[in-house]
């Protein structure tokens, strides 16, 4: 149960710090998104555990590609959410599809684990 829930935490961990870059970014390089300091400090916080956690315990088997799915998914989620909320920026058909398409493989993955796992 304990190792569910650390292998879980990493993945939401690696999607905040997606979602922290993204907004970073934004933050900082778009005129069209107002500045603000809090996806920097999410994004400093949240690689400083992700760092942590590794430190602590060797990640096992299939959980980089994972976290690295996750990390992705926060990227393309920010990115369709702020083309939402600005449509001048363009299309959020392609990410919005993309992240459709992860959130199936991320959760078809978890599946897959927990039943090897028992």
């Amino acid at each position: 149960m304990e190792k569910t829930c650390r292998e879980n935490g990493t993945l939401l961990l690696a999607l905040v710090a997606g979602l922290s870059v993204n907004g970073s970014f934004a933050a900082l390089f778009s005129s069209v998104v107002p500045f603000s300091i809090f996806p920097l400090i999410a994004l400093v916080l949240a690689v400083y555990c992700l760092h942590q956690r590794y430190l602590s315990r060797p990640m096992p088997d299939g959980m980089p590609k994972l976290a690295a799915a996750c990390f992705l998914l926060g990227i393309l989620a920010y990115s369709t959410i702020v083309r939402v909320e600005y449509p001048q920026i363009g299309s959020n058909f392609l990410p919005s599809i993309i992240c459709v398409a992860l959130v199936f493989w991320i959760g078809f993955q978890l599946k897959k684990r927990e039943s090897l796992s028992q």
